[in-house]
């Protein structure tokens, strides 16, 4: 490490030189490399200081009279390009149209150029980037608005505080240039003193859309520009506190307090000085547990440290499970006067060491949070609002935060930068573990490390394909090394910060070892977090592995092979679209492997601006929404597991169930017993109610609360009393458990369930009672060369055998299948994000070909007793064969059994890989993902047919509430739930398969009266019931454009719908789904689960896949029904 620090200090020298001797070159900042900041404050803690304890204590700064928030409405000037810019704009303010402009907010989502969302180029030069160089034609903005200066603040030293700003920013006063700044997600401070005067001043900032600070800027966002974070001045005295450094840390008992405050006093008067430097520690209780103070002697424009040590026992400790925070009060007295600053301290020990645990004989070195070996159940977090673009208002986090914490996740990773202050000040009070990252990814410059020429990366090379990571080319350290210090500087002092991450997918090589030293060294005598990039992947310079995007397959195997450092996936379970399929299985090894320590979910919220449509109708847009011909990358942008509207997706279930801190385990459920695992690292389980409920079918039995005290970390096997239950002809038992907060905790209310789980008892069931029909009138069966009909006085039965479909069914003349749709065979589902990501939509395509123009190889009709058989085989264009029975009752009642014969001699389809999948994010698999599965799969094994409309009230028994799949159901129960098929719609950004329910034993679709039918089935079966048609989500149907990428200009002229076709999605919006006129219903045998160890290659596991080599029979029962009474009735029964 010595030698990388060695190099470090010359090419800081270096740095410095390049820029002096290039200042004579008069580039302007924006365009020069070498020039990072120009006039700006070094960075240093975020704080507001105050007069007096009472407004300190509150921690607002607007009860400070020392802070004036700029934020609210400016006058802005827009141009294309930086070459149309009037001359003396910022003097001559009345030769050009000014607008006006909300602050914070990007200008692009105020009607200000084109919003861009590109993943990994860059969105001025997507394709064989140059760098440092730049578009000539870069958007620029103007702001401007009127500054007041308090007379009482002319004696003191007065900030303009810009907290965070895109990209290139140029500050003047009163048409003064005073500074510049680049690194858009830190702050940039101004001293203005110089600048002002008392009373009115203007205050103008002109924006570069571009700068080549841009370069370190390729994250997965939106590309959009302007204020991102609040604009505020604030004052000081002369005399005051500059910046502290704190150390909260724990003794080897991990019980008492170890406290280091260092405090750098300023002078900027021109006199000599001295003060009272005093602090207090204050709990939540407010009390006073240790104070201290020492008279400092300053010299004129001089600088002062003084320390303070303290020891507290037995202190209340930080952690996500109990964040006891500390009032940290620092107060500087001079000449009768005082100043006061605040901050929240916590206390908490972060380690990496050795822990007792082996692999092979060899120790493994595991994460420990004070003293305990956590597990990380995080998410990646964009700064993202569907109103603004990247200004997220203190409600809007506070939002996320609740749902985060009600949902069990304990940490979070600042995907790929850091947030505004008020994040982390969120984070220390909810008890959120902060992964916090650098803002820092050239990620369209690629990871090639060149060793015959370090800057290749910049200077290009004669074949453009090849690309040099910034992150090995010494030309840019200094670039690389001046995010980091922005980034710990300001963000040293926060209790949350837990863990540093260097950035972003940016290669590694040269400036990222100087980067780790960098920041270990800075951290080292303070809390000494661990330090971790994802691109050093196993080298020296990440003290955790965390790789992006595992199986649970790969995390078995890295759990059995072992390592030799933690593992924690930085980013995983890829949540785009309707995605988090085998959640359970990634967290089974994790749970497993002491040294799989969690991991960060991608991600937490979907990006994408609302907007309306001609007509009034709103709709979310994302990437190639905006402009024409932009560069794009679709709808990658909507990957979360909450929309735009911070409403949480269906799939937040399987993530709360799956990251919960309370385990069930069945023991052994004949005789009742389940084991009951405390997964809190702080928290005994008597803070909770834990309770069983028993039930058959939906009767609750019995319920019971169960008093644990069971300690962190510790199992109990309870015995419930399951011996007394007695099989009944129509029942299945569960028991279901459920853990509820006895009290309010922080975004936590009382009652609120954190932990639950159900298992299906043992109990033998008897045979359900066969069906005693009553007397129904005779059936008759008459057929031509086109159509069977089966008919009595009281019932219709209609095939068409030239269509291959059952297209009217009548119930004592009431229609129940809709517009002649008749009930069809259906193996095809409207392609989902992660459907595309693989190429099923191509791949699979013979399924949606066999899901229409059915080609009828045989039918028959016979009467069987008083019954009706109707048989007819298809022949596929999948080139299998396909029977339906349907057994027709004088009732009215048809069972419909099915036959799918096994798939032979097929060919794979070829299918080119994506944009993605080219570019994408190492995925490491398991030597068991390698294998190529060459056997065919179908995506659904089902029939559908249509209901009229007011048949929308959906019951049923089988997993719920929420939307689930066959790799996707955990985090649901098996129980009776009403619905109707306008709430089952989920409305993904861009339309897909939706709505799904797994494990069910019966389903009824009927009127408010009760009127439909009920749908029973031997076997479990699965059902969509929507008032959209399959084709109505599947975007190829879709009169929409392709999400083209038009990276270049070529690719643009090149494009053809054809290439496109079954491989790229279309431009469709939740606007496009318009409720239809009926309700489809599709049973399925079986549907494919959804995937999502990532959106570019990653199949569903075998398990949730549907072989076509195989033989399937499966049946269900149309049951028609006059009320709910009847239903009910009904429903118990077996046909």
């Amino acid at each position: 490490m010595l030698r990388f620090f060695f190099v470090l200090g010359f090419w800081f020298a270096g740095t410095f030189c390049i820029y002096a001797q290039q200042a004579g070159n008069h580039l302007p900042y924006w365009r020069d490399m070498n020039v990072l900041s120009v006039n700006k404050e070094k960075p240093r803690t975020t704080f507001m200081t105050y007069e007096n304890k009472t407004d300190a204590l509150t921690g607002q700064y607007e009860r400070s009279n020392y802070y004036q928030l700029l934020n609210g409405t400016w006058k802005f000037y827009y141009t294309d390009s930086q070459e149309n810019l009037p001359d003396n704009l910022i003097t001559d303010i009345e030769n050009v149209s000014w607008h006006d402009i909300q602050v914070p907010g990007n200008w692009e989502i105020q009607g200000f150029g084109i919003p861009v969302y590109i993943n990994h180029g860059y969105e001025f030069k997507p394709r064989y980037p140059v760098p440092p160089l730049l578009p000539d034609a870069n958007p620029v903005g103007v702001y401007r608005r009127e500054i007041d200066i308090p007379a009482s603040w002319m004696e003191r030293d007065i900030y303009l505080h810009i907290a965070g700003a895109k990209s290139g920013i140029y500050v003047y006063i009163n048409g003064e240039e005073i500074g510049y700044s680049e690194d858009s997600k830190n702050p940039a401070e101004f001293l203005i003193n110089p600048y002002i005067k008392q009373g009115k001043n203007t205050l103008a900032v002109k924006m570069y859309r571009w700068s080549t600070g841009s370069y370190l800027e390729c994250q997965d966002f939106f590309r959009i520009s302007g204020f991102e974070r609040d604009v505020f001045l604030w004052s000081q005295a002369k005399s005051a506190i500059h910046d502290f450094r704190v150390v909260s840390t724990l003794d080897d008992s991990y019980k008492n307090g170890l406290f280091k405050l260092s405090v750098d006093l300023k002078n900027n008067s021109g006199f000599a000085t001295s003060v009272n430097m005093k602090y207090e520690l204050i709990d939540k209780k407010g009390k006073t547990v240790s104070t201290s103070s020492g008279m400092a002697d300053i010299t004129p424009k001089g600088k002062k440290t003084i320390n303070f040590e303290a020891v507290l026992d037995h202190v209340a400790t930080w952690t996500s499970e109990n964040p006891d925070l500390y009032k940290l009060l620092l107060t500087v007295e001079k000449d009768g006067t005082q100043e006061i600053v605040p901050f929240n301290v916590g206390f908490r020990k972060i380690e990496i060491k050795e822990s007792d645990y082996t692999v092979k004989g060899n120790k493994l070195r595991l994460f420990y949070v004070n003293g305990q070996p956590i597990k990380l159940k995080g998410v990646n977090v964009h700064e993202v609002s569907q109103l603004t673009g990247h200004y997220v208002t203190p409600e809007e986090m506070r939002r996320n935060f609740e749902l985060m914490k009600q949902n069990n996740i304990n940490t979070v990773r600042l995907s790929h930068y850091p947030q505004d202050r008020k994040f982390y000040e969120m984070c220390d009070e909810y008890g959120l573990y902060v992964y916090d990252e650098a803002n820092i990814e050239s990620h369209g410059m690629y990871y090639s490390r060149y060793l015959d020429d370090m800057r290749k990366g910049s200077d290009g090379h004669l074949d453009g394909r090849k690309k040099g990571t910034l992150g090995h080319n010494p030309d840019w350290i200094e670039n690389h090394l001046y995010r980091i210090r922005n980034m710990f500087e300001r963000n040293k002092n926060y209790p949350c910060v837990t863990i540093w991450s260097l950035g972003n997918e940016a290669g590694n090589g040269y400036n990222f070892y100087n980067a780790y030293t960098l920041l270990k060294n800075m951290d080292k005598d303070l809390m000494n977090r661990p330090v971790c990039y994802e691109r050093a992947i196993w080298e020296w310079n990440t003290d955790m592995f965390v790789p992006q995007y595992p199986s649970a397959a790969w995390l078995e195997e890295i759990g059995e092979r072992g390592a030799d450092r933690p593992v924690v996936p930085s980013e995983y379970a890829h949540a785009m679209g309707n995605s988090t399929g085998d959640l359970n299985g990634q967290w089974n090894a994790i749970y497993k492997y002491p040294h799989l320590q969690g991991g960060y979910i991608w991600e937490w919220i979907d990006h994408a601006i609302l907007e309306k449509d001609e007509n009034g109708n709103p709709y979310w847009a994302y990437g190639g929404d905006y402009g024409v011909d932009q560069p794009s990358d679709g709808n990658f942008v909507a990957d979360g597991i909450i929309g735009p509207d911070q409403k949480p997706h269906p799939a937040i279930a399987e993530v709360k169930y799956n990251l919960q801190n309370v385990g069930f385990e069945a023991v052994d459920l004949n005789k009742g017993e389940v084991k009951i695992t405390n997964r809190f690292y702080f928290t005994n389980l008597s803070k909770y109610r834990v309770k069983y409920r028993i039930f058959k079918n939906e009767k609750l039995l019995k319920e019971a609360e169960l008093r644990l005290g069971l300690p962190p970390q510790m199992s109990e096997i309870v015995t419930i009393p399951v011996s007394t239950m007695k099989a009944a002809s129509d029942g299945e038992y569960f028991v279901n458990f459920e853990v509820t907060a006895k009290e309010a905790e922080q975004l936590i209310p009382v009652g609120h369930v954190i932990a639950y789980d159900q298992f299906e008892l043992p109990i033998k069931t008897k045979n359900k009672k066969a069906y005693k029909a009553e007397k129904f009138p005779q059936l008759y069966i008459e057929q031509d060369e086109t159509s069977v009909r089966v008919t009595s006085s009281a019932i219709e039965f209609i095939f068409d055998k030239q269509k291959g479909m059952a297209t009217s069914y009548k119930i004592n003349g009431f229609e129940y299948f809709n517009e002649e749709f008749g009930m069809q065979p259906n193996f095809w589902r409207a392609p989902t994000d992660n459907d595309y990501g693989n190429r099923e939509p191509m791949r699979l395509q013979i399924w949606k070909q066999s899901s229409k123009n059915f080609n009828v190889s045989d039918c028959s009709v016979k009467k069987e007793n008083e019954n009706v058989l109707l048989t007819v085989w298809y022949n596929l264009a999948a080139g299998n064969n396909y029977r339906i029975t349907c057994k027709i009752y004088p009732s009215g009642i048809v069972q419909v059994s099915n036959t799918f014969t096994p798939l032979t001699n097929v060919k794979a389809v070829e299918t080119s890989q994506s944009e993605v999948e080219l570019t994408a994010t190492h995925t490491p698999l398991a030597e068991s993902d390698k294998a190529i599965n060459k056997i065919g799969e179908a995506p659904r094994i089902g029939v559908r047919f249509r209901l009229p409309e007011q048949i929308n009230i959906i019951q049923y028994f089988g997993r719920g509430p929420e939307e689930n799949y066959s790799d996707r159901y955990k985090g649901t129960v098996v129980g009776l739930y009403q619905t109707t098929a306008e709430e089952m719609y989920v409305p993904y950004v861009r339309p897909q398969e939706n709505g799904h329910r797994t494990d069910t034993r019966w389903m009824a679709a009927t009127t408010r009266s009760g009127k439909g039918l009920l749908i029973q089935a031997e076997n479990k079966f699965e059902f969509n019931a929507l008032r959209n048609a399959v084709e109505d989500f599947d975007s190829q149907e879709a009169d929409a454009p392709y999400q083209w990428n038009n990276f270049t200009a070529e690719e643009i002229a090149n494009r053809n719908d054809a290439d496109a076709k079954d491989r790229l999605p279309k431009h469709t919006h939740i606007n496009h789904i318009v409720p239809r006129s009926f309700v489809e219903i599709c049973i399925d045998m079986k549907q494919q689960g959804v995937g999502g160890y990532d959106s570019w290659g990653s199949k569903p596991v075998p398990e949730a896949r549907i072989y076509t080599d195989r033989e399937y029979n499966w049946s269900f029962t149309l049951i028609p029904v006059k009320n709910i009474k009847e239903m009910e009735e009904k429903r118990k029964s077996k046909y």
